[in-house]
C-alpha cells in the first residue's frame, strides 16, 4: 500500500525537511496560507518552508492529472480538492514529492515556489459546512461517567452506537487565534438557582480531527467497506469545553453553549495517504463486549482501521512565559484508545441517509488512556476539579486560567519509516467579555 512517496531513503533539496520532526518529504500535508503581501492560497508544508501550489502551476511544473489536482488545491479553500477524492490526492502527492526530491527540477524554481513558513499566515484549510463531534474514546467515557454515574459509567448504547452530536461549524477556528473565556449560566454546588457570568471551569479536550473528502447524496448511506474513500485527512482538534455551563445545560438535550463558543484545529491536513505506513489493526474489544452490528463491521477496516498516532498536551502559563520556564507536559496518549474506527464513524453518520459534504469536520471525541497522565482533559485529570494538578514550576491547576497556553502535538513513529507530525494546535485563554 505504500509507494515511492513513503520511501525512507527519499530526501529533499529543501534542507530543513531532512530529519524534520513534523514535515519531512514523506508527509506533505496540505493547508491554506498567505505569504507576505499575498492572499490566501493552497500550500504544502515541507520542513520549515511552504510549497506554493499556485506558483508551481504558474511555473508549469505540474502536468496531466497532477495539474488538474493542483488547480483544485490552489484556491482560497481546499473544499474542491477534498471533493475530488483519492485519485486527485495521490496525483498531487506524487508530483509534489517528485518536485521536492533532492536533485529534481523543482530546485531551480526554489525562489519562486517556496516561502519561509515563519513569515506566512496560516488559515482554516476548509470552509466547514458541518462539524460532528463523536465520543469514541472509551476511557474518557468511563472516567467521566464515573463522576456522575459511578454504578453505571458506560450507558448500554455506547458499545453499539458511535455516539456523537452535531456541534457548531461557524466557531471552528485555526490554531493560534485568540480565545475569549465564555460567559454563561452556571450553578455552584451550594446554589439552588443559576447565575450568569464567566466560565469558572474552562477545559480543553484533545481529539483527532477528521476531514471529509467526497460526500454522499441525501438518502444514500456510505457502506463501511467504502467509508475510507470518503476520508481525506486528519488534524489536531481542541474541543474547548466550559464544564460548569455544560453541566447545567446538558440535560436533557446535551451540549450547547458549553461547547459551541469555539473549536480549534491545527492548520495542516495530514492526508490519508501520508498515514498509510502508520495504519494498525483496530484493538480487540474487551471480553464480553458485543461485536459491532454488521453495517459497522468490515474485515479490512478491523485489520487496518486503527491509527498509530502519539498525542501530547502541554501547558505554558503566563508565569512560565514571564519566568522563561518551558512548557509543562500534562499528558500523552495513543490513538489506540479509540473504541470506534473513523470508517465506522462515517458509516454510522450516513446510515440514516444523512449526507456528508466535502470539507465537513469530525472530532473523534476525547483521547484518554486508563492511566494517570494519559487523560485527555482537565475534567479527568482533576476529577471534576476536586484533585489539584501541580505543574512543573509549582503552580496548581484544576481548570484553565486566563493567560494559559494549551498546546497539542502529535507524531507517528514506526520502525523502518520516517516519522511524521501534525504541527501544533495551540490557543491562549483571554478574559471573558464584560457584559
Amino acid at each position: 500500500m505504500t509507494d515511492v512517496t513513503h520511501d525512507p531513503a527519499r530526501t529533499s533539496w529543501v534542507a530543513s525537511a531532512n530529519g524534520h520532526s513534523e514535515f519531512p518529504i514523506q508527509n506533505l500535508p496540505l493547508g491554506i496560507f498567505s505569504p507576505v503581501g499575498g492572499g490566501p492560497r493552497g500550500g504544502i508544508a515541507i520542513g520549515d518552508a511552504i510549497f506554493d501550489i499556485s506558483a508551481a502551476l504558474d511555473a508549469g511544473l505540474f502536468t496531466g492529472p497532477a495539474r488538474e489536482a493542483a488547480e483544485l488545491a490552489a484556491g482560497r479553500t481546499l473544499n474542491a480538492f477534498m471533493e475530488a477524492g483519492p485519485a486527485a490526492r495521490q496525483a498531487l502527492r506524487r508530483a509534489a514529492s517528485d518536485l521536492l526530491t533532492a536533485g529534481s527540477r523543482g530546485e531551480a524554481h526554489a525562489a519562486r515556489i517556496l516561502h519561509d513558513a515563519s513569515s506566512c499566515t496560516l488559515h482554516l484549510p476548509n470552509r466547514v459546512g458541518n462539524f460532528t463531534d463523536f465520543f469514541a474514546g472509551i476511557h474518557h467515557v468511563i472516567t467521566a461517567g464515573q463522576m456522575t454515574r459511578p454504578d453505571n459509567p458506560v450507558l448500554p448504547n455506547y458499545r453499539y452506537v458511535p455516539v456523537a452530536y452535531h456541534s457548531r461549524a461557524s466557531s471552528v477556528r485555526v490554531s493560534g487565534e485568540p480565545l475569549r473565556r465564555p460567559n454563561g449560566q452556571r450553578v455552584l454546588p451550594d446554589q439552588a438557582t443559576p447565575d450568569y457570568g464567566p466560565c469558572r471551569a474552562l477545559d480543553y479536550e484533545i481529539e483527532l480531527g477528521v476531514w471529509v473528502g467526497p460526500g454522499n447524496p441525501v438518502g444514500e448511506p456510505i457502506p463501511i467497506s467504502q467509508a475510507s474513500h470518503h476520508i481525506a485527512g486528519f488534524c489536531l482538534l481542541n474541543d474547548w469545553s466550559a464544564r460548569d455551563i455544560q453541566r447545567w445545560e446538558s440535560q436533557p438535550l446535551g451540549p450547547f453553549l458549553g461547547k459551541s463558543f469555539s473549536t480549534f484545529v491545527s492548520p495542516w491536513i495530514v492526508t490519508t495517504e501520508a498515514l498509510i505506513p502508520f495504519r494498525s489493526p483496530q484493538p480487540a474489544r474487551p471480553a464480553g463486549d458485543p461485536a459491532p452490528l454488521p453495517y459497522l463491521l468490515d474485515a479490512g477496516d478491523q485489520a487496518r482501521g486503527g491509527l498509530d498516532i502519539d498525542f501530547e498536551v502541554w501547558i505554558h502559563t503566563a508565569r512560565m512565559r514571564a519566568d522563561g520556564t518551558p512548557a509543562h507536559r500534562l499528558s500523552s496518549v495513543n490513538a489506540a484508545v479509540l473504541y470506534w474506527t473513523v470508517a465506522q464513524m462515517v458509516a454510522h453518520h450516513t446510515s440514516n441517509g444523512c449526507n456528508l459534504i466535502p470539507g465537513d469536520l469530525f472530532g473523534t471525541g476525547t483521547l484518554s488512556g486508563p492511566d494517570v497522565r494519559t487523560e485527555g482533559c482537565l475534567l479527568e485529570m482533576s476529577r471534576g476539579g476536586s484533585r489539584p494538578i501541580e505543574l512543573g514550576n509549582g503552580e496548581v491547576r484544576r481548570y484553565l486560567e486566563d493567560g494559559d497556553d494549551i498546546i497539542f502535538r502529535a507524531h507517528c513513529h514506526r520502525p523502518g519509516q520516517v516519522s511524521i507530525g501534525f504541527g501544533e494546535c495551540r490557543g491562549r485563554i483571554g478574559p471573558a467579555v464584560t457584559m
